[in-house]
């Protein structure tokens, strides 16, 4: 999948600015700060937020009733009503997919006939994960898909997304959670106030950086940059920013269960 120049403005403000990327097969986590473009980076590739300008190129599914892209949004606005598995059922239905399977995969299968709106977030967000997979798309985007899970779930949520991450299948997870990018990221796309900072292979930039874990690696890149840690009230970027949250959610971190210094702080 390619990313060529792609910026994405509110108001007139860029929230992304000639973001050009590519994302091959693996899990590629994306990290940075609340506002640095990510929630809009991770909609871009999922197709649900157009690009201003620029383009994503997607992989297509060849095979018939395969879904191309497996999304989860940060909300997930599943009815109530249905359970776990009746909810799967119905996704399964359309792109061919086995829901027990999916919920085994997140570990929900004891969960699987109680309605929705029993369920807790993390359980939900799990839940998401799962209907995110069905189909075995080429291309899965799950933004924040820890957000809200206790430290056992949130190993299992990146776990299962690794896991899927074959050599044919591209999963892009944005995250807080570096630790969790130690343990299961093949690559990184590091972004500040809508740009890319850093990209490329996991290893090679710890190597690059002399560094041995993702959070040195953003300490070190972010200072090689030059970014600030505060920033004029009056900065367009900043106002990118704001928008960003305004529309993802993500400008209030009362819901970060994990504070990382330097990633989760605005």
């Amino acid at each position: 999948m390619v990313v060529d120049a792609l910026t994405r403005t509110y108001g007139g403000v860029p929230v992304l600015d000639s973001v050009s990327l590519v994302f091959g097969p693996g899990l590629t986590a994306v990290i940075g700060p609340n506002g640095s473009g990510k929630s809009t980076l991770l909609g871009a590739l999922a197709g649900t937020v157009p690009p201003t300008t620029g383009q994503v190129q997607r992989p297509n599914a060849e095979d018939r009733g395969r879904k191309s892209i497996g999304y989860l949004p940060q909300r997930v606005p599943f009815r109530e009503g249905f359970t776990a598995r009746e909810t799967l059922a119905f996704y399964a239905r359309l792109v061919e997919g086995d829901p027990d399977a999916a919920l085994a995969s997140v570990g929900l299968s004891d969960a699987a006939d109680k309605p929705i709106e029993d369920l807790s977030g993390g359980m939900q967000r799990l839940l998401g994960i799962a209907q995110a997979m069905l189909g075995d798309p080429p291309l899965v985007v799950l933004d924040e898909p820890a957000s809200g899970l206790d430290p056992g779930m949130r190993e299992r949520a990146f776990r299962t997304a690794a896991t899927h991450a074959t050599d044919d299948v591209t999963v892009v997870v944005s995250t807080h959670n570096l630790d969790l990018v130690d343990a299961h990221a093949d690559r990184v796309v590091m972004l500040a106030r809508g740009q890319v900072v850093a990209a490329g292979d996991l290893d090679a930039l710890r190597d690059e950086y002399s560094v041995d874990t993702t959070a040195a690696l953003y300490e070190a890149a972010r200072r090689d940059a030059t970014l600030s840690e505060t920033a004029d009230d009056g900065d367009p970027a900043r106002s990118g920013a704001a928008a960003e949250d305004e529309r993802s959610g993500s400008g209030d971190d009362s819901d970060r269960d994990v504070h990382v210094t330097g990633v989760s702080e605005r």
